[in-house]
């Protein structure tokens, strides 16, 4: 039996091979997109889920109420983490991590390598499993253990454990040997390194200065809890732990008019979920877990799912017209209704099954140009299992039997003598398709809207004025082994007698993002007035304003004729008003409880962190001296590639083993608006395959309202109406339904664009004319769409269709 109904179906199929092509293309492309869309979310939704104890694991933070209101913090001090396991009941295990970067070399072979500076612990808490070696990975200070991609980049094919490598610590070579080899780190993983070292391996600066020191935090803590205990018991029982470490800090919070939380705490130790580091938002003081953009994704995959399911009932129901005398001729030998509905809903399950082993195939042959589009690394090892296979079969046969059922059903319940005729009688099947119409449109207008919304933020981003020349100054990290003030000396000299350089200088934090994709925060507080004063912290070298270009508003810059500026500090506006001073060039400050800084300039703000943080203050200290990390060369306008490669060419005589990692600070700033751009890119696509799947669906009832009006418009013909006319009246009905559609998304899309942009501190201006232009390219699209059969239908000869009829 079953096997009759697939033959009948493949025959039945294969007639209509124009309908069974557009159903089969249009359902193949949206499982296509919608796999490679879902792989992408499932990805962003699986990271850090790989870790054996991940339900138990957390990322200590804290918030510390001020009189600016509630902040959030994940730097600790050196005792914080024995102290917390000694103290605080409920700490089966903790670690400290401290990322950054590190230049490791093998003869002459150096490299810049991502390192995790960790307590032994770390790896029983987390899943890094060492695949060689010594299985307690960096018990000891002399010990580092390699990933296995680092193995190789280091030592080839050669084996690596036992092996001693050199790590540029303290501007000195300090060797280490290789004693564990672990499997590379995964791509869902928020934790990432190439090289572990002892926490106690660090630099001076950042360990052996801070020892026994609460008032310098450097580091991030991680946990696992004890079975049983609870991170909100165990955020409870941390009260006295912070009163007693934090005494000073509560008491200056409280004399500077800072307002506890709930709890009457100034300062609340908290915990964040491993698995939720990869969606962290902070808002008043919380780590809150936002999953709204991989949903969003996962929203997107459904609604193109939607419109091609859409696009299938409606395409089925236009197909019918031309079967009514089958089914009238099939009734009238006796099939009943179930026989029918089975035969269509056979043709159905043979379209789905077609369009998703060709969905998998696009999926497959198109996953290495999405990966690259969108910057990820997810891919179908990553999210294939046992649940996921499963899930996606159950999904399919719910598609199957929702789309594929309903238009088999409505054809299996027609009247005998009415099909027989070729009367078709959906009963109320008009108020479905209209329905269905008005949903793909209020679709494809709400991603369309989404999509311009999106691109004009990114714009007024891209666009801003930053404060900063972004277009003419090269940045790159100092990351070889000579230290970076003789670099500087030697890049000067290099460069000194090239037209096209401007300045040089350097500074320890970069703007944007560079290509090392290493960003630093330093914040410091001290007292003045009588109250706590915290300020972000730059060190930077001479003409450090000059080459960024810094508007100077208040008083002078760092001047090389003065030595005492090294004791002095330009700040920036929002510095100046944290001060409260009324002649802010004649105040100073006090750090360290004996040196005194005077302020001698004030620049204008500018964002020297995110744009989705609003300017904080900011002071600049001048260290010519200092390990300041990065250069800033400016460069004149004219031949800016020019400029860049001179650069380059210095760089490589100075440190020939050293990758010049540089790139010019507009495209740094474009690095921190990836995720903008990702998204700007992913709803544009989507945007472009709803419009273009719904397209597809209004061609489909097009053709259904030509066939079921063809006599109409043969009549109309001969009693005088002209093309035109004909052409508005078999289009304006679809009009309508794109203008309800319009109705129906704009303000959903208003909401849900005004709710975004609010994350935002710097934002474009939403208004009504990009709701819109969505509107008009809808309705433009779907004119064009519609137009192509209707105008034909009423310029054919009106006897033909009057005879045909």
């Amino acid at each position: 039996m079953i096997r009759n109904y697939l033959k009948i179906a493949w025959r039945s199929l294969w007639k209509e091979k124009t309908f069974s092509s557009l159903n089969v293309f249009g359902l193949s492309v949206a499982f296509g997109a919608a796999i490679l869309l879902s792989i992408y979310s499932f990805f962003e939704l699986s990271y850090n889920k790989f870790h054996e104890n991940a339900d138990n694991i957390y990322q200590v933070y804290h918030t510390e109420y001020t009189p600016k209101g509630p902040e959030a913090g994940i730097a600790n001090p050196l005792p914080f983490a024995a102290a917390l396991k000694e103290e605080v009941p409920g700490v089966e295990k903790i670690t400290r991590f401290n990322g950054g970067g590190v230049l490791a070399s093998i003869g002459d072979n150096q490299v810049r390598l991502q390192s995790a500076f960790v307590d032994p612990e770390f790896f029983s808490i987390f899943t890094f499993p060492v695949l060689k070696g010594n299985k307690n990975p960096v018990s000891d200070k002399s010990e580092v253990a390699l990933t296995e991609k680092a193995a190789k980049i280091l030592f080839g094919k050669e084996t690596a454990l036992g092996k001693t490598v050199k790590i540029f610590i303290d501007e000195q070579e300090v060797p280490f040997t290789v004693t564990s080899i672990i499997k590379n780190i995964p791509a869902e993983s928020n934790i990432g390194f190439d090289i572990a070292l002892n926490f106690k391996s660090q630099s001076q600066h950042a360990y052996g200065r801070n020892i026994g020191r609460w008032d310098n935090s450097n580091h991030e803590v991680y946990i696992q809890l004890a079975e049983g205990i609870s991170p909100a018991g165990f955020e409870k029982s941390t009260r006295n732990f912070s009163e007693l470490h934090y005494a000073d800090a509560i008491t200056n919070a409280k004399r500077d008019g800072a307002k506890p939380g709930k709890d009457g705490q100034y300062i609340q130790q908290r915990l964040l979920s491993v698995k939720d580091l990869n969606f962290v938002k902070v808002e008043n003081g919380m780590a809150i877990p936002n999953r709204t953009y991989p949903y969003l994704i996962l929203g997107i995959a459904f609604l193109i799912l939607l419109i091609a399911s859409v696009n299938f009932i409606n395409m089925n129901i236009a197909k019918s017209s031309q079967r009514l005398r089958e089914i009238g001729m099939r009734k009238t030998l006796g099939a009943r209704k179930i026989q029918l509905f089975f035969q269509f809903w056979g043709e159905s399950i043979l379209v789905f099954l077609s369009a998703t082993l060709i969905g998998l195939l696009i999926a497959y042959l198109f996953i290495e140009p999405f990966q690259t589009l969108f910057n990820t690394s997810a891919n179908f090892n990553n999210v294939i299992g046992f649940r996921s296979l499963i899930g996606f079969s159950f999904f399919i046969i719910f598609i199957t039997v929702i789309a594929g059922g309903y238009p088999a059903l409505l054809l299996s319940k027609l009247g005998t003598l009415k099909a027989l005729k070729g009367k078709i009688n959906l009963q109320g099947g008009n108020q479905v398709r209209n329905t269905l119409i008005v949903v793909q449109f209020s679709i494809a207008i709400l991603l369309i809207s989404g999509t311009l919304v999106l691109w004009n933020q990114l714009q007024f981003m891209r666009n801003k004025d930053l404060g900063f020349n972004k277009e003419q100054v090269i940045s790159f990290p100092l990351n070889g082994k000579k230290d970076d003030f003789r670099t500087m000396q030697l890049l000067r000299n290099e460069l000194n007698d090239k037209p096209g350089i401007k300045s040089i200088t350097a500074a320890n934090n970069i703007l944007g993002i560079g290509k090392d994709h290493s960003t630093t925060t330093s914040v410091m507080g001290f007292e003045h007035q009588g109250r706590v004063v915290k300020t972000n912290i730059l060190m930077v070298d001479y003409d450090y304003e000059g080459t960024v270009d810094l508007e100077l508003i208040k008083g002078r810059r760092f001047d090389r004729s003065r030595p005492s500026d090294t004791l002095s500090m330009v700040i920036n506006e929002a510095m100046a008003k944290e001060l409260r001073e009324e002649d802010i060039l004649n105040s100073s400050i006090i750090l360290d409880d004996s040196i005194r800084f005077s302020i001698i300039g004030v620049v204008k703000d500018y964002n020297f962190q995110s744009m989705d943080k609003e300017i904080e203050p900011l002071s600049l200290f001048l260290k010519p001296n200092w390990n300041l990390r990065y250069g800033y060369v400016k460069v004149a306008p004219q031949n800016l590639s020019n400029s860049f490669n001179e650069v380059k060419l210095a760089w490589n005589k100075i440190e020939p083993n050293a990758e010049f990692l540089g790139s010019f600070l507009d495209e740094n700033i474009d690095r921190t608006l990836m995720k903008e751009r990702m998204m700007t890119t992913m709803i544009s696509s989507g945007s472009i395959l709803a419009i273009v799947l719904s397209c597809i669906g209004l061609f489909a009832i097009s053709l259904l309202v030509v066939s079921q009006r063809r006599k109409e418009i043969g009549i109309r013909k001969v009693v005088g109406a002209s093309v035109s006319k004909i052409t508005v009246l078999l289009t304006s009905d679809f009009l309508k339904l794109v203008g309800i559609a319009f109705l129906i998304a704009t303000p959903i899309a208003w909401y849900f664009s005004n709710e975004w942009l609010q994350s935002y501190p710097y934002r474009m201006d939403l208004n009504i004319w990009i709701f819109i232009s969505a509107g008009v390219i809808a309705l433009v699209i779907a004119i064009l769409t519609i137009s192509f059969r209707t105008i034909r239908a009423a310029m054919q000869n009106p006897v033909k269709s009057l005879r045909t009829e």
